[in-house]
C-alpha cells in the first residue's frame, strides 16, 4: 500500500492570547492520498483555511508556530528550512484562492504574471516560457489564450480570473493542488465549468486536490472523501456516499439540513399594491477592448420589471447579464440611458438634489460584502441611526429605531455600541438588513447578499428577510446566482442573460416547466441537484 501525499498527524495551530479559543485548529488529523478529492467543509471560523494555509507555510506571522507535523512525500514541511519550503511552493504544492482578482497584481498582464512561475522556478527561454503559458490557458478552457496573455485583471470576468489562477497554479504540475472555496463567488455555468476542470486535472495529472467549500452541493459533485470541520476540530470525515447520505454527527446533519433544496416556495397568496415599476430600462456601457478598440455593451435592453408590497422577485443569471445594473438603475447609483422607474406610485426617474434624495428613502439596497459597506469607525447602532436622523427623524427617536431594529435582527441591545470589526460576518450582514429597513423602505434590494455566506448563516439570513417582509410589507429585489437560495425565498422569478429579461413567473412554474433553454441550461448546472433530488440523504425536508 502506498504512502499517502499529505500525511497530516496532530496539527495545531495556536491562536494569540486573547483570542476566543486557544487554537484556530486543533489536534487535527487526516491523510489526503494521490489523485483523490478531499473536501473540507465547515464554517467560518472552523480552521480550513488556516490547515491549508500550514500546508503552503503561509500562516500570519502573529500566529505561534504550528505544532503536530504535515507529512508531505515524507519530509515533515513543519520543520523544512525556509528555503527548502519555498522551493517545493509552487512546484510541488500549489494553492489556488478565493478570491483572484486579489490575487492577481493589478497592474501586470496576467500573461506575465504566471509566466514568473516559469522564471523563478525553470530554466526556460523567454519564448518557451510564452508558449507554456498559452498550452496553459488552452487547457483550463480559457478564450483566445494569446489574447487573454495580454489582458489585465479588470478586462476579465471572475471566472476567467479564477482559471488564470488555476493555470498559475498548474504551471510546474504540482503534485497537491489546495483550492480554497474556489467557486464561492461564481454563477452556476461557470462554478460547473471550474468544477469539471478540478475533475479532469485529477483525471490527466493524478493530482491530489484539497477542496475547501462550505457548498454541499459542490462536495456531492467531485468529493471522493468528505472532512467535516468545526471550531478547529475534525468532527466527521468519511467517504462522500456516507458522510452526505448518513452523517454521524450532529453538526454535519445540521449543515446538510440547512443546504437550500431547488425546491420553489409557494407565491404568497395576499399581496399589496405595486411597489415598484420599471419600464423600457436600458443601459449601455463603452469600454475599449484588450487591443484597444472602443466597444459599446449593452448591459440593459428595455428591461420591464414590477413588484408588489410583500412580494420578493429573484433576478438570476450569470455574471455579465444586467442583474446588478438593473438595481442600481432602480436605486439609480447609475443613471439609465432610457426607461422609467416609478416607486410607490411617485416618478423615481428625473429627480434630482433634495426631491431625489427624499424618495430615496423608499428605496434602500444590502450588498454582498457586508464589512465594506460599513464605516469601521462608526459604531453600528449610530450607522443605523443615520439614515432616519439624515431624513428628519429627531435623535432619540432615531437612536432607539435602531436599538429596535437591532433586537429584531436577533442581536443584543448592546451591539449597537460595537464596532464592525467585532462581529462576524453573518452578523455584520444582519446590522446591513438593520440600517437598510432603519428608513422603513417600500423597496428593499439585496445584491448578492448571501452569496458568500456560510449555509447555515445563509439560512438564517434568509428567514430573516422573510419575517422582515412579513412584518414590515416591504417589496423585496432579490438579486443571486445561487438557483436553489432563489427558490428558497422568492415568489416569481426573472431569468437575466446579455441584458434583456428571457423567462419569467412563478417560482414554481418556472423550475418546473422553465420554457427557455438557457433556464434549463442554468437548472441542469446546480451543483449537487442529483444528490439533493433522492430521499435518502439525510436532510430535513
Amino acid at each position: 500500500m502506498t504512502d499517502p501525499l499529505i500525511d497530516i498527524r496532530h496539527l495545531s495551530v495556536p491562536l494569540p492570547r486573547g483570542a476566543d479559543r486557544a487554537f484556530a485548529v486543533e489536534d487535527l488529523s487526516l491523510t489526503l492520498n494521490r489523485g483523490e478529492i478531499l473536501c473540507v467543509v465547515g464554517e467560518t471560523g472552523s480552521g480550513k483555511s488556516l490547515t491549508a494555509l500550514s500546508l503552503m507555510g503561509l500562516l500570519p506571522t502573529n500566529l505561534p508556530r504550528p505544532q503536530g507535523e504535515i507529512l508531505f512525500e515524507g519530509r515533515d514541511l513543519l520543520r523544512l528550512p525556509r528555503r527548502e519550503r519555498l522551493r517545493l511552493s509552487g512546484r510541488r504544492l500549489a494553492m489556488v484562492f478565493q478570491e483572484p482578482i486579489a490575487a492577481l497584481n493589478p497592474i501586470y498582464r496576467v500573461g506575465a504574471q504566471v509566466s514568473e512561475v516559469f522564471r523563478l522556478h525553470t530554466d526556460l527561454k523567454p519564448a518557451g516560457i510564452r508558449q507554456r503559458v498559452i498550452d496553459l490557458f488552452a487547457e483550463v478552457r480559457l478564450p483566445d489564450p494569446e489574447a487573454i496573455l495580454r489582458a489585465y485583471p479588470h478586462q476579465l470576468s471572475g471566472g476567467q480570473c479564477q482559471r488564470v489562477m488555476i493555470a498559475t497554479a498548474l504551471a510546474l504540475d504540482p503534485a497537491l493542488l489546495i483550492a480554497d472555496e474556489p467557486t464561492t463567488a461564481l454563477d452556476v455555468t461557470t462554478q460547473a465549468q471550474i468544477l469539471r476542470l478540478m475533475l479532469d486535472l485529477r483525471r490527466k495529472h493524478g493530482t491530489g486536490i484539497l477542496f475547501i467549500t462550505h457548498d454541499f452541493g459542490v462536495v456531492a459533485e467531485i468529493a471522493d472523501r468528505v472532512a467535516v470541520m468545526r471550531h478547529g476540530k475534525l468532527v466527521e470525515i468519511g467517504p462522500r456516499e456516507a458522510v452526505l447520505n448518513d452523517p454521524q454527527a450532529d453538526y454535519t446533519r445540521q449543515l446538510i439540513a440547512a443546504v437550500p433544496r431547488l425546491a420553489p416556495k409557494a407565491t404568497a397568496a395576499v399581496l399589496g399594491e405595486q411597489v415598484l415599476r420599471a419600464e423600457g430600462l436600458s443601459k449601455t456601457y463603452k469600454t475599449r477592448t484588450l487591443i484597444g478598440a472602443s466597444r459599446e455593451v449593452q448591459a440593459l435592453k428595455g428591461v420591464d420589471v414590477t413588484l408588489r408590497r410583500g412580494e420578493t422577485l429573484g433576478l438570476v443569471g450569470e455574471s455579465g447579464s444586467g442583474k446588478s445594473t438593473l438595481a442600481q438603475c432602480v436605486i439609480r447609483l447609475v443613471e439609465p440611458d432610457g426607461g422609467e422607474v416609478v416607486i410607490d406610485n411617485g416618478a423615481f426617474t428625473g429627480l434630482t438634489g433634495s426631491t431625489l434624495r427624499q424618495a430615496r428613502r423608499k428605496v434602500q439596497i444590502v450588498f454582498q460584502d457586508p464589512y465594506t459597506a460599513l464605516d469601521p469607525r462608526q459604531a453600528v447602532g449610530d450607522a443605523i441611526a443615520e439614515g432616519p436622523m439624515i431624513h428628519g427623524l429627531p435623535s432619540a427617536e432615531a437612536r432607539a429605531r435602531a436599538l429596535d431594529l437591532i433586537e429584531a435582527v436577533g442581536l443584543d441591545r448592546s451591539a449597537a455600541r460595537r464596532f464592525p470589526h467585532e462581529f462576524s460576518g453573518g452578523q455584520r450582514q444582519r446590522i446591513c438588513i438593520a440600517r437598510a429597513l432603519a428608513v422603513q423602505p417600500d423597496l428593499l434590494i439585496a445584491d448578492e447578499s448571501v452569496s458568500a455566506l456560510d449555509v447555515s448563516v445563509q439560512a438564517q439570513i434568509l428567514d430573516l428577510l422573510a419575517q422582515m417582509q412579513r412584518d414590515l410589507q416591504f417589496g423585496l429585489l432579490f438579486i443571486t446566482h445561487d438557483l436553489r437560495v432563489a427558490s428558497r425565498i422568492c415568489d416569481r422569478i426573472a431569468v437575466m442573460r446579455r441584458g434583456e429579461i428571457v423567462e419569467q413567473g412563478p417560482a414554481a412554474d418556472l423550475f418546473a416547466t422553465p420554457r427557455n433553454p438557457y433556464t434549463r441550461e442554468l437548472l441542469s448546472a446546480v451543483p449537487g441537484r442529483d444528490w439533493q433530488d433522492r430521499p435518502s440523504q439525510g436532510q430535513q425536508p
